[in-house]
């Protein structure tokens, strides 16, 4: 799901607290089972990151590094209570990201002409790395969602950066969450080595795939799941 359209998140995420994990570590054991995933898939997209022209690419990288550690110590100052109570929320915003974001370029003007453009997609990407450290659901569409508005239009080339700039978020995300002791290893590596096997093998099968109608079948499935954690909170 991660490399062929984002999303993978709703998937790991409530597994991991399903099978009786406290949110905040599953969280956290998510996006390190994801995190060789991302790194798989971008590998797979290397061609396709060389011809990225909405802001330079180390600079991009480094923004999303940032970003993700900050979001990484956000998620651990945050009480297991309230992430709960919080996840449902979460979910559901990351759900209507991945459901109308590629569709917010069609309806806002680009700004492609603007001098200052890479200056404010960094900035942006800055957020949205934060994001990705503390939470993560569907960060990759919303990547894509903000460069349309700038009038980047190469698919194959914003799927690539996605993948590899979501990969260097959660790099340090990955880096803290370790560190800290957030992490629960014996669940996680049994999921991290179905998310290579996957990451790697979704990024060559995204390319034979209807989009439309992948992004339509995980998009009923992330409405499903959000769904089971708001009746799970009023439960």
């Amino acid at each position: 799901m991660n490399s062929a359209a984002g999303g993978g998140s709703f998937i790991t995420l409530p597994a991991l607290i399903f099978a009786g994990m406290p949110s905040v570590s599953a969280n956290a054991s998510s996006t390190v089972a994801l995190f060789p995933g991302s790194l798989a898939g971008a590998w797979a997209y290397r061609s396709e990151c060389t011809t990225f022209n909405g802001a330079p690419l180390k600079m991009m990288m480094a923004v999303s590094l940032v970003g993700g550690l900050s979001g990484a110590l956000l998620l651990q100052l945050t009480p297991t209570t309230l992430f709960d109570k919080a996840i449902p929320w979460l979910l559901a915003t990351g759900t209507v990201a991945f459901a109308v974001g590629p569709r917010l370029g069609r309806f806002i003007s680009p700004t492609s002409t603007s001098q200052r453009r890479p200056i404010v997609i960094l900035a942006a990407q800055a957020v949205l790395g934060v994001y990705g450290g503390y939470f993560g659901g569907a960060v990759g569409i919303m990547m894509m969602a903000v460069w349309s508005l700038f009038g980047i239009t190469d698919i194959r080339s914003m799927n690539g950066v996605k993948t590899l700039l979501v990969g260097v978020t959660n790099a340090a995300a990955v880096f803290w969450f370790a560190a800290v002791g957030l992490v629960w290893w014996p669940q996680t590596f049994t999921m991290l080595t179905g998310a290579v096997i996957g990451g790697y093998s979704g990024a060559h099968f995204a390319r034979r795939l209807n989009p439309v109608c992948l992004r339509r079948g995980i998009t009923v499935f992330n409405i499903l799941i959000t769904a089971c954690f708001f009746l799970k909170s009023i439960g």
